[in-house]
């Protein structure tokens, strides 16, 4: 018979399933977007309008189904989801008006050729393999903060809530500054820059390690099997990219490139 229960258990298994397949196909095939952008994936639209479509199932379905469980009214409850939504309201919302507004103020540089590269559209079939994860995800995580997390009788929860925050709290630090050195270095124009200062000097994807921790927190607020599978996940997805990332630079600056940077994980990978 179905149920809310069975739908969340086989909803969880799925997403446990389709981590290895994401994590080996990623490693031989690199998702065409960015500085990997290339034809052959179908029609594409804005990048700011991709990135806005493809992770708005979070907000939307989180607003949706949080009220209806249990633990809607709990403090524990709402205090708990906030981080999540923290960071969806920005990469939904904040980080595609910070790039439409980046690639307006780079058409005078739209002649050079990695302009045009790294302004190229978002393939529609790759948005929407997003949108999907998205979906899944965001019911995961919503579902269990507001219904099936025991809240009331968890001693410890205030303290993993604390160690969890601090860690997602640095890794979106980590993440937002990111974000911007690389932007700066677009609205500079002239194609494609080497990024320098602060984790920028350790891996090539500094960005990618501060989402990776923003969801190690997660996982450590949470202390569930859903948060665990989302930080499992978000390392199946962007270890790969950096790696593809990181021999990219290589490839395009050879020498010039700082050799003792490493992928995604200072001093590790």
């Amino acid at each position: 018979m179905f149920s809310d229960q069975y739908f969340f258990h086989y909803s969880l298994l799925s997403l446990y399933l389709i981590t290895p397949p994401t994590i080996i196909s990623l490693l031989f095939l690199t998702a065409p977007y960015g500085k990997h952008h290339r034809p052959g994936w179908g029609p594409t639209i804005p990048p700011p309008l991709a990135w806005f479509l493809m992770e708005s199932p979070t907000i939307w379905l989180t607003f949706l189904i949080f009220p209806h469980g249990n633990n809607y009214h709990k403090f524990r409850a709402q205090i708990l989801i906030f981080p999540f939504l923290l960071h969806y309201l920005h990469r939904t919302i904040i980080y595609p008006l910070r790039l439409l507004i980046n690639t307006h103020s780079r058409k005078t540089n739209i002649d050079s050729p990695s302009v045009r590269k790294s302004a190229a559209g978002f393939p529609v079939s790759v948005a929407m393999m997003a949108f999907g994860f998205n979906l899944l995800n965001g019911y995961l995580q919503s579902r269990w903060v507001s219904q099936y997390a025991d809240l009331d009788g968890d001693e410890w929860f205030w303290w993993r809530f604390a160690g969890g925050l601090v860690i997602f709290l640095s890794g979106m630090y980590v993440n937002l500054w990111s974000d911007n050195v690389l932007m700066g270095l677009k609205r500079e124009g002239g194609g494609y820059k080497i990024p320098k200062g602060g984790l920028f000097e350790l891996v090539s994807c500094p960005n990618y390690f501060g989402e990776i921790l923003e969801w190690l927190g997660w996982a450590l607020m949470t202390c569930s099997w859903a948060g665990f599978a989302f930080f499992v996940y978000t390392c199946a997805n962007l270890v790969p990219r950096a790696g593809a990332n990181h021999k990219w630079y290589l490839d395009k600056f050879g020498e010039d490139y700082p050799n003792n940077r490493k992928a995604v994980i200072p001093f590790v990978y």
